[in-house]
């Protein structure tokens, strides 16, 4: 697992774990789920263009860091033997986030379902 999750007072809260603090230069992303439009599950997303990587680290099967492709900043937190998570966000910095998480479809539920829930 590459991150812990947990929807905390109306936040959708990313904590990257053990060296992925260091790879992705961040210790914890907080984003109002008012933001968070959506969660699916997507493994075509790693082999697409990434963009420009800064900070972060790319090396074979693994991305953590920052990206920008087209105007756009996604951040990442994924290796290629795990599901990918995408989370689509709307007024932040990152576009969109593309997460490594264990129960990645019950996460994608729980995301879903609390983005209808305050709506």
């Amino acid at each position: 697992m590459d991150n812990k999750l947990s929807i905390e007072n109306n936040q959708l809260i990313v904590v990257p774990q053990g060296l992925d603090k260091v790879w992705s230069f961040k210790n914890k992303l907080e984003f109002p789920m008012k933001n968070v439009m959506g969660a699916t599950i997507d493994p075509t997303i790693l082999n697409v263009k990434k963009g420009f990587r800064g900070p972060g680290l790319e090396i074979p099967n693994k991305w953590s860091g920052t990206w920008t492709h087209n105007g756009e900043k996604d951040f990442w937190n994924v290796t290629r033997k795990e599901t990918p998570v995408v989370i689509q966000l709307k007024n932040e910095k990152f576009s969109r986030l593309i997460l490594g998480l264990d129960e990645a479809n019950e996460w994608v539920d729980k995301i879903n379902n609390a983005i209808n829930f305050e709506r």
